[in-house]
């Protein structure tokens, strides 16, 4: 098998079938032999009936798991587990991808000859949030360079496709981030440590639905300081942990919260059209401080994951 596309899902019926069935109408002008994943993350098994009907009517392999232990790390495992292809894709449930998608995605891994390849991400916003647009647009939508290329860097795992032979172990994403996220940011971070090579593809864009309740600055605020947590957190995972790389970010992430914190209040009193991104750049400097303990956000395992 050449591909196998991993598609965790958590109780969300209409956004798995859109993300499966893109999958399952790839063009595919290069030939390429693909199976989908999909892996039901809800204990009660909610979206195994949906998944077994686009099993029955697809034309490639269509594997159905069920994980009922709720986590995005466990339901990304158990993708791998169950998958048998030489690289793998990942696609969220969220997520809608074009039919050319795994094709830019795996073109760009070959010609670069590198081990995992990232692409960006579109957001399509509900017609009915019209309060900061613009802001939350980008906060769901992922960019990078214009062209394709090599980049020293590493981005999400959703939408990315990722050499099996690179991932350090069988079970690669830690389990320890099961409810708060980042766990495919630690895997990375570990594959460039050993030397792994990363690559943009401009080409291999999806598209991202974010639910309603999600286009809120209470649920991107509280996101955005777990995201501001990632490079404090990392610094403590290492073994031994990075003690002077926890006190630098945490130093950066006061500043941040200061100098943004304030420019945020100034242009929510003149009501500025950036007001919204200020406060969350805050927020992010914010997460760099408070790290750890009781401050962990957890965001999966819930209907609204």
């Amino acid at each position: 098998m050449d591909v196998s596309v991993i598609l965790p899902t958590f109780r969300r019926p209409e956004g798995l079938e859109r993300a499966a069935r893109s999958v399952l109408n790839q063009a595919n002008p290069c030939g390429l032999s693909i199976e989908l994943v999909i892996v039901d993350n809800d204990p009660a098994g909610s979206g195994l009936e949906a998944a077994r009907a686009l099993a029955d009517d697809s034309t490639i392999p269509v594997r159905v798991v069920h994980m009922p232990d709720p986590g995005v790390a466990n339901a990304r495992n158990a993708g791998l587990a169950a998958s048998s292809g030489e690289l793998i894709a990942f696609l969220d449930d969220d997520e809608e991808a074009p039919p050319t998608w795994l094709c830019e995605l795996v073109g760009t891994m070959r010609f670069y000859d590198v081990d995992a390849v990232f692409g960006p991400v579109r957001t399509r916003l509900p017609e009915n949030v019209i309060r900061h647009r613009d802001y939350y647009a980008a906060f769901f939508a992922r960019s990078g360079p214009d062209e394709s290329g090599h980049i020293d860097h590493y981005y999400g795992c959703g939408n990315s496709l990722i050499r099996r032979a690179a991932l350090p172990g069988d079970q690669p994403f830690d389990t320890d981030r099961n409810t708060t996220g980042g766990e495919d940011d630690l895997l990375f971070a570990q594959m460039q440590a050993g030397g792994a090579d990363f690559a943009w593809s401009a080409e291999a864009w999806v598209f991202e639905d974010p639910l309603t309740s999600r286009a809120t600055l209470k649920y991107t605020l509280k996101r955005a300081f777990a995201y501001g947590q990632g490079p404090s957190a990392a610094c403590a995972a290492r073994r031994p942990a990075d003690i002077a790389g926890i006190l630098f970010w945490m130093l950066v992430g006061a500043g941040q919260a200061v100098v943004y914190g304030v420019a945020a209040g100034f242009l929510w009193a003149v009501g500025a059209p950036r007001r919204a991104r200020m406060l969350d750049k805050a927020a992010r400097g914010l997460g760099k401080v408070f790290w750890g303990g009781p401050f962990k956000m957890g965001f999966y395992g819930s209907a609204v994951a």
